[in-house]
């Protein structure tokens, strides 16, 4: 098992968010909605294999632990503005989610500030924050809940949500019996119930059948239209090319490259066929 420990230094994080996602923030079109200056995570990683919590503090306490510093993100800066849809291109491990974690207040950077102005929905993890022990309809008013909306408001809501996620027959099942698939169109269904000002999604779209992934993307392509800013992940470059208009390349934690999607990729695409 391997324990990673974050960094907990000193560090100061500006953000403006709404903690509840039927209260916005105006943000004007073109106005800068992301901001990150300086932007560094930090990890201390263990290197040693450990096999369980006890061994792992036996060792700590003992002091055989040996940790290395891992940056995951270096002096990252970046400003989206109000209706902008970014991809985010790298190979593994570039730094993509942790990136966009850090704009969803996820993880907190080790140094350089963050602001985020208005509602944030993020589909970073297959499942995170669908309670696998509940039903599709119990999990709907959790994470409605969640994210801010009232009872009635999620009432209001219901029908439209189970039928964009076409689990009508599901309903009362818990949702431990699901697919990864039937999860990501419960989670993608309740997540864009309300045009969010900041729309967060990290490759959970590949999952699931081609008929949904083209619903959720012609979707995300009406939330875009609407003002909605976007930061995607995918490693599928034909996606990225198709809903966004600008793309940053990431490698080991830096920004290789930003700007035109289509430049962008197709040098990236030729970078990976090397």
């Amino acid at each position: 098992m391997s324990i990673i420990d974050h960094n907990k230094e000193t560090h100061e994080v500006s953000r403006v968010f709404t903690s509840n996602a039927q209260q916005t923030t105006t943000v004007a079109d073109g106005e800068t909605i992301i901001e990150l200056n300086d932007v560094t995570i930090r990890f201390n990683k263990n290197n040693l294999k450990v096999d369980n919590l006890k061994e792992y503090f036996i060792r700590l306490v003992t002091k055989q632990l040996m940790f290395q510093e891992f940056i995951a993100l270096r002096n990252i800066n970046l400003q989206i503005k109000k209706g902008e849809a970014w991809g985010f291109v790298g190979t593994n491990g570039a730094g993509k989610s942790t990136l966009l974690k850090v704009v969803s207040r996820i993880l907190k950077p080790s140094m350089g500030s963050v602001k985020v102005s208005g509602t944030v929905a993020a589909l970073i993890e297959l499942g995170a924050g669908i309670d696998p022990q509940l039903t599709a309809r119990e999990n709907i008013f959790l994470n409605g809940t969640l994210l801010g909306y009232s009872k009635e408001f999620i009432e209001s809501k219901f029908d439209e949500i189970v039928e964009f996620s076409e689990l009508q027959e599901f309903l009362d099942s818990p949702v431990k019996n699901f697919s990864s698939g039937m999860v990501a169109k419960l989670a993608f269904s309740i997540s864009t119930i309300v045009d969010p000002e900041v729309l967060i999604v990290d490759e959970i779209l590949s999952v699931g059948d081609i008929k949904f992934q083209e619903k959720s993307k012609n979707k995300m392509m009406s939330m875009i239209e609407g003002g909605t800013t976007v930061l995607y992940v995918s490693h599928s470059i034909d996606s990225i090319k198709e809903l966004c208009s600008k793309v940053i390349w990431l490698d080991h934690g830096k920004i290789v490259k930003m700007g035109d999607t289509k430049e962008i990729c197709d040098e990236y695409y030729k970078k990976l066929m090397k």
